[in-house]
């Protein structure tokens, strides 16, 4: 594993050239470096985890025309919708499944549907017992903002689980500075589940006369100093409810997780926006 403290890739040597996974910018040309003190090998092969360039920005920098790029067939589709020169088009892409055999090393990637984005893969070792699984855990640290800025809230929220199915020693989750295991993915499937009962109780509790959450205590001060305003009735109901998730879950979870206390109101945020289009809690909208 390779990083900066912020950003993590991996590179795996073998007898017949290196496999390499990820190319953040931030790591750069150091990645060449990383792979020059370990081995004169040369880099064979580039796996993309999925398409977003914080993590697959510098790609161009440590392949050549005879480097195959590895990737879920979406994130091609998705390149392809931005094309990037820095993100050269994958030349080997797959569905569900493919085993990257090189020399004595192998790597099985797996798509197990979206979630942070579409196309983002399970990427195992197994002789070495290592998975790499890009921006969904962030061992010891809160999830970044927005649950990751993930597309796929219930699918980002399932991969929890499927990555505990998988036998792994060591975890690479795409961020900052250490190794995770499997105690790292626990402890933030906690997090995520507290997250989410919080949020829809305080959903729930807008749909009643609660004084302090209720519809009427949110939606009645709003509406009064914004006539007409639905958007600004809106705002303040999101804003209000996601503080009172945020804060029920921070009085667990603050000093628990690094960075708790920066992101849990914009996790909150998220996954209350999720639970009403995703989920069907809708609280006082619920006009049934």
């Amino acid at each position: 594993m390779v990083t900066d403290g912020l950003y993590q890739a991996m590179f795996l040597v073998s007898s017949k050239g290196v496999i390499v996974v990820d190319v953040p910018p931030t790591i750069g040309k150091n990645m060449l470096y990383a792979v020059g003190n370990v081995t004169d090998q040369p880099i064979t092969h580039l796996i993309y985890s999925h398409a977003h360039a914080d993590h697959i920005g510098a790609a161009s920098l440590v392949i050549n025309k005879h480097t195959q790029i590895v990737a879920h067939k979406d994130t091609k589709e998705l390149l392809e919708q931005t094309p990037d020169p820095l993100r050269p088009l994958p030349t080997k892409t797959f569905s569900q499944s493919y085993d990257l055999k090189v020399g004595n090393q192998t790597l099985n990637l797996l798509y197990e549907g979206e979630n942070h984005v579409r196309g983002n893969i399970y990427i195992y070792a197994k002789a070495s017992k290592t998975l790499m699984l890009v921006d969904v855990i962030f061992p010891g640290w809160a999830p970044f903002s927005g649950l990751a800025v993930s597309s796929n809230i219930p699918g980002w929220i399932d991969a929890h689980d499927r990555i505990l199915e998988y036998d792994f020693q060591y975890y690479i989750g795409g961020h900052l500075g250490r190794i995770g295991d499997r105690s790292d993915v626990v402890i933030q499937r906690d997090y995520v589940k507290d997250l989410f009962n919080n949020c829809k109780n305080a959903i729930d509790l807008t749909a009643t006369a609660d004084p302090v959450i209720g519809a009427n205590a949110i939606l009645g001060p709003i509406g009064g100093l914004n006539p007409g305003n639905s958007w600004a009735q809106f705002k303040g109901y999101l804003d209000i409810t996601a503080e009172y998730c945020s804060n029920k879950t921070l009085d667990k979870w603050n000093g628990k997780l690094g960075g708790a206390d920066v992101f849990t109101f914009e996790n909150a945020y998220k996954m209350v926006e999720h639970l009403r289009i995703d989920w069907n809690v809708l609280g006082p909208f619920r006009k049934v």
